[in-house]
């Protein structure tokens, strides 16, 4: 019996040990040995003693089961089996089967390590994709009807009150003409204009009777220009203009008084400001020598003093052409630009061509600077010595007047009403600077 069992467990691993690995696919029908509890077949025995039939039966089951796969040694001999899983590959390679043991009398097999099976990562399935839903079309708002306004009745037109009368507004300030609390000052723009001095040839001061006389033929003239306040002459000459539409250029002569000379200004036109035209601050200071800065700064407080005074005009600095055009910044500083401009020092021009020798200058400094320029003393002397080809003389006085007038329309003012005979010749002005004026010796001398 125990010869048959052997027998029949020889033949099934016989039958396993294949040269190469048999698997059971999964799922299939094959047929399965149904082993007992001594790991043989079940026999179905016909005669104790007599032939022995072996009866295999085979049941077809339907299972999920894993791949076992047997590895044998060369003799046929298994060493290690390895568990498949469904869907799992099994390995590349199979392990080495251990070298042959070494013949002994009756060796037993030698329990063998297992080769621990690898775990395979198993397959993810992959997503399939989604048909993306396709966007139903949206229906268009149909557009809804508006509701028409209903018409309003009209209000019945109630009578506007009547438009009083409103003063003009005064105009917007420019470079040259600032707005002002009261009347405006005309600032440039005036047709003629001249100068004037309150002095007697031995330096006293000319009365108000004496400054009236002199003004008696001091006519045609829009502009007169006043070169300080001392001899109260800011005083003296608006009283002998009262009633006429005479305007004048005041100045500050001295700029180390500016707030004195301002408040006597501030005195002398009692709160009216409308026959002030202009007001200069120093006369040709910086060709004396004055620092520029001293002079700007001399025109910032002026302008603060009149202003607390009530007047917002014209400021300005006058300055030689030479000065004004070296010097830029006092020009920028001002108001407008004011030059004192005589041909008759150049020596290289005639008395015929004043008026072209000084709108050279004019355009010069207008185009640097970007404002407008007045021309504040311009002439020619009637006696003294020759400069070139300038000649004092009474016709060439009068040719440089016409040369001039008919080269300048307006910004003019010329230099002087009457002879300055408190001044002192000297050969830097050529012994011609008591004879300027246009009139000649004034009246009240």
């Amino acid at each position: 019996m125990k010869t048959i069992l052997f027998s029949a467990i020889s033949l099934a691993l016989l039958h396993l040990a294949a040269p190469q690995p048999h698997r059971m696919s999964t799922p299939t029908r094959t047929p399965r040995t149904r082993l007992t509890k001594h790991a043989g077949p079940r026999h179905d025995h016909l005669k104790r003693h007599g032939p022995v039939k072996v009866h295999t039966q085979i049941d077809y089951v339907t299972v999920n089961a894993e791949d076992v796969i047997v590895y044998v040694d060369s003799q046929g001999k298994p060493v290690s089996t390895t568990t498949v899983h469904r869907n799992q590959a099994p390995p590349t390679s199979p392990p080495a089967p251990p070298p042959s043991p070494s013949p002994a009398p009756n060796p037993l097999p030698q329990p063998q390590p297992q080769p621990q099976p690898q775990p395979q990562p198993q397959p993810q399935p992959q997503p399939q994709p989604q048909p993306q839903p396709q966007p139903q079309p949206q229906p268009q708002p149909q557009p809804q009807p508006q509701p028409q306004p209903q018409p309003q009745p009209q209000p019945q037109p109630q009578p506007q009150p009547q438009p009083q009368p409103q003063p003009a507004p005064a105009p917007a300030p420019g470079p040259d003409k600032p707005s002002t609390g009261g009347p405006v000052s005309s600032g440039p723009g005036f047709k003629s204009g001249v100068s004037y001095t309150p002095y007697n040839a031995d330096n006293s001061c000319k009365s108000t009777q004496q400054v009236a006389t002199d003004f008696t033929k001091i006519s045609g003239y829009d502009v007169v220009r006043l070169y300080g306040t001392d001899c109260d002459q800011v005083s003296n000459a608006l009283a002998a203009t009262k009633g006429s539409n005479v305007k004048f250029f005041l100045g500050i002569f001295n700029i180390a008084q500016v707030q004195k000379e301002a408040e006597t200004i501030s005195n002398a036109v009692k709160g009216d400001w409308s026959r002030v035209n202009a007001v200069s601050v120093g006369n040709e200071m910086v060709n004396k020598g004055t620092d520029p800065g001293t002079v700007i700064g001399a025109i910032g407080q002026a302008r603060g003093a009149l202003k607390g005074h009530g007047y917002n005009g014209p400021i300005v600095t006058v300055d030689t052409m030479v000065a004004m055009t070296n010097h830029p910044e006092i020009c920028k500083a001002s108001d407008f630009c004011a030059i004192n401009c005589h041909a008759f020092f150049d020596g290289k021009t005639p008395a015929e061509k004043s008026g072209e020798f000084i709108k050279g200058w004019v355009d010069k400094i207008g185009k640097a600077t970007g404002k407008t320029v007045v021309v504040t003393e311009t002439g020619w002397p009637t006696r003294g010595d020759t400069n070139g080809v300038a000649v004092p003389s009474q016709e060439n006085h009068q040719a440089a007047m016409k040369s001039i007038q008919s080269t300048f329309a307006n910004n003019v003012i010329f230099y002087s009403a009457y002879n300055d005979m408190w001044k002192k010749n000297g050969q830097g002005t050529f012994n011609a600077e008591q004879y300027w004026g246009i009139m000649g010796n004034a009246p009240s001398a």
